[in-house]
């Protein structure tokens, strides 16, 4: 099972990176009414809390520039934003380093003890795994708001 997650975290960024592809650089920073953020935003925040949980699932350092956490961690949003965002591409390079990433995974890494259980409102997490698999349902749900973006914006 440890083993299919990993790959299902693989596919996903793939689709990720694939629906990327057609959208232009302007198109990033349109942000459709009814929405507190941008395709731009969603990207970042994805590629920030992956990397967050990585380093608490598996001890991994950071891997993604300190402003990340300024401009994408939750509650942020680009209307504050005082600096300038990384461009697409460069969004896009995160994504695929962190897809090389995972690759890495073992299923003996998902089911390490973290180094205390993770709590997110309600939920705790155990596990590497169990943080990783929340990680993935943390980016669907990301993937569904960008497409609905992407309907408005196109």
């Amino acid at each position: 099972m440890a083993q299919s997650i990993i790959n299902t975290g693989k596919v996903l960024r793939q689709i990720i990176i694939g629906q990327l592809q057609e959208v232009s650089e302007s198109q990033m920073d349109i942000q459709p009414e009814g929405f507190p953020n941008t395709v731009r935003w969603n990207i970042g925040h994805m590629v920030y809390w992956l990397d967050k949980y990585a380093s608490l699932s598996f001890g991994s350092p950071s891997a993604i520039p300190f402003q990340y956490e300024t401009l994408f961690n939750s509650g942020t949003k680009p209307s504050d934003w005082t600096v300038t965002p990384p461009s697409k591409d460069e969004l896009i390079g995160m994504l695929m380093a962190q897809l090389s990433r995972l690759s890495e995974l073992t299923p003996e890494m998902l089911k390490q003890k973290l180094q205390s259980p993770f709590e997110m409102g309600p939920f705790q997490f155990v596990t590497a795994g169990e943080l990783f698999n929340f990680a993935l349902m943390h980016e669907a749900i990301h993937l569904g708001v960008i497409s609905s973006q992407l309907k408005l914006v196109k």
